[in-house]
């Protein structure tokens, strides 16, 4: 082969090699982009969940060390919406403004320990029951209340969280006591520590957790004076899509143990003391 013949093959070899290099990094590329459009797809894929709550009520919706939702009701609907393929975002809302962050699409679902009345009903929609309570009093030590009937008196003074269950039975069934509504559980219980109120009705965790706190400002009554309360997870009306999946999921995690996790993360000195005084557990769907 001659010298020139020979620059010219090593100038074609050289060509083919720059060649198949410049395809590879073009088919590298490709697949990357690919990829990343994959992931971008995948992230799109994700509807968002925008999740009213007052975060108000530890351990079911209350805040971290940073003031990030944390609590048995926010692990429960970050579980949903892994499993359903929503991007959850939590709102912290008061609770006055829970059903019409719903009626102004400002919410999707509202989660926040919220009863299934058949007033809400005529506003929203709600799942199943997800969660069981009862209402107990947190009576002020020198009170001598000592059952629901004892609160019912002339010179009584009740203290009820605004629109709470508590409030809507002390308005139909403590006529002849004072009912003084307040904006929280916090408010409601200082009441009674100091003697400004003779009772605050709540359910029986609240009422349990609080005469722990204050053993010797107050007194706990627990006896039943009510059914059990139903709590559900209120959508827009009309939602079934919604509804449907919510109700599938609490389905779901009545039979695969989510709700005995949750318990045993967030409530387990509470359900040993709830089985010793034989009270109905929240997660106890049975009658």
């Amino acid at each position: 082969m001659t010298t020139i013949a020979k620059i010219k093959a090593k100038g074609l070899r050289a060509l083919l090699f720059g060649a198949v290099i410049a395809c590879s990094m073009i088919l590298l590329c490709g697949l990357s982009a690919c990829s990343s459009d994959d992931k971008k797809a995948s992230s799109d894929s994700n509807k968002t969940l925008k999740v009213a709550m007052e975060l108000a009520y530890p351990p079911f919706e209350t805040k971290d060390d940073v003031g990030d939702p944390e609590g048995l009701a926010v692990d429960f609907i970050r579980d949903f919406g892994e499993a359903y393929g929503y991007d959850v975002q939590i709102e912290n809302t008061a609770w006055d403004g829970l059903i019409p962050s719903l009626q102004s699409d400002k919410a999707d679902l509202v989660i926040s320990s919220m009863t299934i009345t058949p007033e809400r009903q005529e506003s929203v929609d709600f799942s199943d029951a997800y969660a069981m309570a009862q209402l107990a009093i947190l009576a002020n030590a020198n009170s001598g209340i000592a059952s629901i009937d004892d609160l019912n008196q002339p010179g009584k003074k009740v203290a009820v969280k605004t629109g709470s269950t508590g409030d809507v039975y002390a308005t139909k069934n403590l006529t002849n006591a004072q009912i003084v509504r307040l904006a929280d559980e916090s408010a409601c219980v200082t009441e009674v520590v100091q003697g400004k109120a003779d009772g605050f009705l709540y359910d029986q965790l609240t009422i349990y957790r609080n005469h722990q706190a204050n053993p010797d400002t107050t007194e706990a009554v627990f006896i039943p004076f009510q059914d059990a309360e139903e709590w559900g997870i209120a959508v827009k009306k009309g939602d079934t899509e919604l509804l449907d999946q919510l109700n599938e999921f609490i389905a779901k995690s009545k039979e695969d143990g989510e709700f005995d996790r949750l318990t045993e993360k967030y409530l387990a000195e509470e359900k040993k003391a709830f089985d010793q005084y034989g009270f109905k557990w929240f997660f106890d769907f049975e009658d």
